[in-house]
């Protein structure tokens, strides 16, 4: 509250203070790249002062009338000088210019940006293109396999597509397509990334949600942005591998007008199954075909001086089609994703601007099963209608970002039908709808000298059937730049998420469903406090330094992974409510430019939870809690024509229930627990090494040849541990022994990126 208050007496006061000039504008480098993380030093009448630019690449402050000597740094640019006469408001728009003393080490390096960059608070951006180098099962950048290279980020292994953040579940993390939310963020068992790398422009992450702009989740959010500029000519880039194919077009219209619009598709029936079975010795599936298709759209038309309109579209399908002859079983899953969003920007002054969109997203799943005679299907979806407007402007120098949301969710949890067994048609669940509004403002102003400030409060209000909340979220980072190479921050978040994902299984599949808080089920909520640093040790090399601590409440389980065959079964009944923490050091060492660069990340955390009903009562550690995570990755540009990468994992096994005893009753083996979660899965180890030799690469065309190899030593990875008993002869012994079911071995890929 106390932040609260604080929070409005400085934006209430800012009105009051003393009339300064502005000077405001925007860092880029000249490749045209908006340059986060830049440093400024101003110095006016023997004052000195600090500043340093947002994620786009903007900067404001405020001074008195006079002359101001401005100084820029950013590393692996030439540091820039500036002086000015301020006479009144001033903005200014600076390119940096790459330091030659860099540019001579590699000639082709003169055109690269960095390929991820650091912001305050632990938030990062990521350069797609540049990131295209790291090895992937299918020859593409997966954003969600790169963010498990780096700090606060649990490595999930394998089978698994979802994000584990700062010792949150699966479900903790918003994925933002161009702002509109996307539930079902995972192909099959995290083979492919979800998205067409060659459509996203940039990724933001943070792993806070620190921004009160967006709420509704206890972790992380992970912005997609697709391209916003306007084509100014034809050109077609792609890939194509052993597994899928991408297609991106770039089409101007017009002046004023284009689009672009992008295509993927899979022909890989009879390699997934190959790939499934390998390292183990079972036949039992004889038939397993898998595919998927989706497609982007993005249209950009300049309708006025100072509006853009831009509709952004995304859809995807999956289907999976498993017969086991022996079983006399035919299952058949299929996934889908849809998202529309019309949006306007409006650039109302040098100084204000404004957003305003209405999007609509879809996702759902189905299983159908089918056994002799028996039938059994169960369905999911959850839909969004959302509107929101967002203004960005500024008071006495000092920017602010408010705006107002609306989002109407119509939920269908898991719905089962059984039929030629008893017909049970399972509408006990019914439609589950709800809807949130949300008003939220975000200040950035300049405490003292060297120390800012990112203060945001959101207001949220949630309705559903007879229950309604109105939460107060605070936001407050601070800022302190000890001087242009060393910085340190301090943040709070507090979180409230309504819409809850019920995971039923660990391996990927897409049998988890969404449920809204409502029928005496609470939203879930969070604290965390983070504290951390960012260093610049040199024009190559960076590291950043950090620790949070998070609490977390209401959190839910669902033991029985599908919903039970009853017409009295309640989610109120059958959820597990239960509470966590989580708390860690986390690392990163990072080098932007030469023939060489990457970057080195290292995670050390605990994850517990706490509920009634399992273990007694008593905590015990979470699933994902894996105390170690290291993660390397190095890209070396051998010459003009080769590219070679590396990635190199480590992280502590998932933790799992191991029996502690065995004993007989009536001649049969019993197991004993003691306690929940007691065991872990062997060591996570995995090197993938990829190589490119590039035919052409200019800044409009390229033709490249990607040789990978995941899982290069081909060491066994479990995804999961199966006890397996044998009773001796005379039932006078039991031998019990682990079978480790193991899901990748060696995959070595091959894929052609164009570009022309």
């Amino acid at each position: 509250m106390r932040a609260i208050i604080f929070f409005l007496f400085f934006c209430f006061s800012s009105a009051f203070s003393q009339s300064k000039i502005t000077l405001s504008g925007n860092i880029k480098s000249n490749e045209n790249g908006a340059l986060a993380g830049s440093n400024i030093t101003f110095l006016s009448n023997n004052h000195k002062s600090h500043a340093v630019t947002d994620s786009v690449g903007n900067f404001s402050a405020r001074f008195d009338s006079g002359i101001l000597h401005m100084y820029v740094y950013q590393l692996g640019y030439v540091e820039k000088k500036i002086d000015l006469n301020l006479k009144k408001d001033t903005i200014l728009s600076l390119v940096l210019e790459r330091d030659p003393k860099i540019l001579d080490e590699i000639v082709i390096a003169n055109t690269k940006k960095s390929a991820i960059s650091n912001t305050s608070g632990g938030k990062l951006t990521f350069n797609m293109k540049e990131l295209s180098a790291v090895p992937t099962i299918s020859g593409t950048t997966d954003i969600i396999r790169l963010l498990q290279l780096t700090p606060g980020v649990q490595n999930s292994g394998d089978a698994n597509g979802y994000l584990y953040v700062r010792g949150g579940d699966p479900g903790h993390n918003a994925i933002l397509y161009n702002g509109t939310p996307v539930y079902g963020m995972s192909h099959l068992l995290g083979i492919f990334p979800f998205y067409n790398a060659d459509h996203i422009k940039d990724v933001e992450f943070d792993k806070s949600s620190s921004n009160s702009k967006y709420g509704g989740r206890l972790s992380s959010t992970t912005m997609l942005n697709s391209n916003k500029k306007l084509p100014s000519e034809f050109s077609v880039q792609g890939n194509v591998g052993l597994l899928a194919s991408q297609l991106t077009l770039a089409v101007p219209v017009s002046d004023k007008t284009g689009f672009y619009i992008s295509g993927r598709k899979t022909y890989i029936d009879e390699v997934l199954g190959l790939i499934l079975n390998s390292g183990s010795d079972d036949n039992d599936v004889k038939d397993m075909k898998y595919g998927f298709s989706d497609g982007n759209f993005t249209f950009l038309s300049q309708v006025s001086k100072n509006n853009l309109l831009v509709v952004d579209a995304f859809a995807s399908g999956d289907n999976l089609r498993i017969i086991d002859g022996n079983l006399e079983l035919k299952t058949h899953f299929k996934w889908s994703n849809l998202t529309v969003s019309p949006s306007l920007i409006t650039t109302v002054s040098p100084k204000v601007s404004m957003t305003n969109s209405v999007y609509f997203s879809r996702y759902s799943n189905e299983l159908r099963m089918s056994q002799a005679t028996i039938e059994f299907d169960v369905k999911s979806d959850v839909k969004d209608f959302g509107f929101a407007n967002s203004v960005r402007y500024s008071v006495k120098n000092v920017p602010f970002e408010s705006g107002l949301q609306y989002v109407y969710h119509n939920l269908r949890p898991q719905r089962v039908e059984v039929e030629n067994l008893t017909t049970i048609d399972n509408k006990s669940q019914g439609d589950m709808n709800a809807y949130e509004t949300a008003v939220f403002t975000t200040a950035k102003p300049r405490l003292f000298e060297n120390l800012t400030a990112d203060l945001g409060l959101r207001l949220n209000y949630y309705a559903s059937g007879a229950d309604s909340y109105l939460h107060f979220q605070p936001r407050v980072m601070l800022h302190y730049a000890a001087n242009p190479k060393y910085s340190f921050y301090a943040s709070y978040n507090k979180q409230y998420q309504y819409l809850s994902l019920i995971t039923t299984s660990s391996v990927g599949i897409p049998t988890d469903f969404w449920i809204a808080s409502s029928d005496g089920i609470k939203p879930q909520s969070s604290d965390e406090f983070s504290v951390g640093s960012n260093q610049n040790l040199s024009r190559n090399w960076s590291s950043s330094f950090g620790g949070f601590y998070r609490s977390m409440k209401n959190l839910l389980e669902y033991p029985y992974g599908i919903t039970q065959f009853n017409e009295i079964t309640t989610f109120k009944n059958d959820l597990y409510v239960g509470k966590g923490k989580a708390y860690g050091l986390e690392m990163m060492l990072k080098k932007s430019n030469g023939r060489f660069n990457g970057w080195l990340s290292y995670t050390l955390s605990w994850s517990d939870r706490n509920f009634d009903e399992l273990n007694k009562g008593q905590t015990y550690f979470a699933k994902y809690d894996r105390r170690h995570n290291l993660s390397l990755v190095g890209i070396y540009d051998l010459s003009s024509k080769w590219n070679l990468s590396l990635t190199q994992i480590f992280s502590s096994g998932n933790r799992f229930t191991m029996p502690t005893s065995w004993y007989f009753i009536n001649n049969n083996p019993v197991k004993e627990y003691s306690q929940y979660n007691n065991a872990h899965m062997p060591n996570y180890v995995r090197t993938d090494i990829s190589a490119s030799y590039f035919f052409v690469k200019t800044a409009k065309k390229e033709s490249a040849l990607n040789f990978s190899v995941y899982n290069t030593f081909n060491v066994p990875n479990p995804i999961y541990v199966v006890l397996n008993v044998r009773v001796g002869e005379n039932k006078d012994k039991v031998v019990v022994w682990q079978d480790q079911k193991i899901l990748y071995r060696i995959l070595p890929s091959v894929s052609w990126r164009f570009k022309f």
